[in-house]
């Protein structure tokens, strides 16, 4: 096992130097308390921090804690946790790279303890995908449709790009991203998947304690898409009582509020659905909602969790994806990522045609 493995164990040869060690993961978690410990540090780091932490000084430990890591997350078994591991495990990455190539991030190969940009791009069939030039890179269009799909800003979608000959032009930093995405494409693969009871029954306390992390923050990202069909079923009944003209206690209107404003409604967008609800008063309603995103308050405020929502009554038509996950906001940004793109039309848009 080499230093090189530690720091980037995603890479084949990682693997095939733990499978070469005949290493017992079920023996690892029974009786490595250190591998463990940086395990769940990976993993707790990923979701508080977006970063796996600090490498662990043996490398042993750190690259074992990697596989652990991948066990801890397929208990967990929830998709923001997933999400968010595999983002800073190509996050640190991506940093660790970018520091190893050279300068000029010509193609040549390093020595066995550092990684080069060849190597990388052969890791990922990408090396006659990619071909350098006076002003940095071009990259195959499939290739660069598949890696940039995931990127936010209109600076890279295609029909913003110079296409030449079938390639796409990239500074240096943007191949690096690219690069950063085919990682986090291969750690999130296979994610959640089963784990033997065996080495569950191990982990109990460990996953325990990553639950609670994950119930206590708030953790979507931003949101700027408004799908009423694809709402938690709490969200979509407090909506449906809202329009209904339903009288709402304070904190079906808080949360409710709180959801709308943290998927980008505007103040007035809110304000506008409330007009209908009994008591509707627009100014202490535009109030409300202000305090709720922190215009008139030093803190802004998040929706209820799940168990906040069941504690007060409001956790009605619980589906499956329910019992997976522990926040609305988390429901709703997973229910995104699965819809087909027909179905993400925006209701803002619909009410303006």
């Amino acid at each position: 096992m080499k230093p090189l493995h530690a720091r980037y164990p995603f890479l084949q040869s990682a693997r095939e130097a733990v499978e070469a060690a005949d290493v017992d993961l079920g023996e690892v978690v029974a009786t490595n308390d250190a591998v463990v410990a940086r395990a769940v540090e990976r993993v707790e780091g990923a979701i508080t921090e977006d970063s796996v932490g600090e490498s662990h000084r043996r490398t042993r430990v750190e690259l074992l804690s990697y596989p652990v890591a991948r066990v801890l997350v397929s208990l967990v078994d929830q998709h923001i946790c997933t999400r968010k591991y595999a983002q800073a495990e190509a996050a640190t990455a991506r940093e660790r790279f970018t520091e190893e190539f050279t300068v000029t991030d010509d193609l040549s190969y390093g020595d066995s303890e550092s990684l080069d940009l060849r190597t990388l791009l052969s890791e990922f069939s990408l090396v006659d995908a990619v071909r350098e030039t006076p002003d940095g890179y071009r990259v195959d269009v499939g290739s660069y449709l598949d890696l940039a799909a995931d990127q936010w800003g209109d600076e890279w979608r295609l029909v913003n790009r110079q296409l030449t000959d079938g390639e796409v032009p990239v500074t240096a930093d943007e191949l690096h991203t690219l690069l950063k995405q085919a990682v986090r494409h291969r750690i999130e693969d296979g994610l959640p998947f089963p784990v033997p009871e065996a080495i569950a029954a191990e982990l109990d306390d460990e996953v325990a304690r990553i639950h609670e992390v994950l119930a206590e923050l708030d953790l979507t990202r931003d949101i700027d898409t408004v799908v009423p069909d694809l709402f938690p079923p709490c969200m979509k009944s407090l909506l449906d009582r809202v329009q209904k003209g339903e009288h709402l206690e304070h904190h079906s209107r808080f949360a409710i509020a709180a959801f709308l404003a943290g998927i980008g409604m505007t103040t007035d967008e809110i304000v506008e659905l409330f007009q209908v609800n009994p008591g509707f008063g627009e100014e202490a309603t535009r109030y409300q909602v202000n305090h709720i995103r922190g215009d008139t308050s030093p803190t802004e405020y998040s929706t209820p969790a799940c168990a906040t929502m069941q504690s007060y009554g409001d956790c009605v038509n619980m589906d499956d994806r329910c019992e997976r996950i522990s926040h609305p906001m988390a429901y709703y940004e997973q229910a995104i990522d699965d819809a087909d793109d027909d179905e993400l039309e925006d209701w803002r848009e619909a009410q303006d045609a």
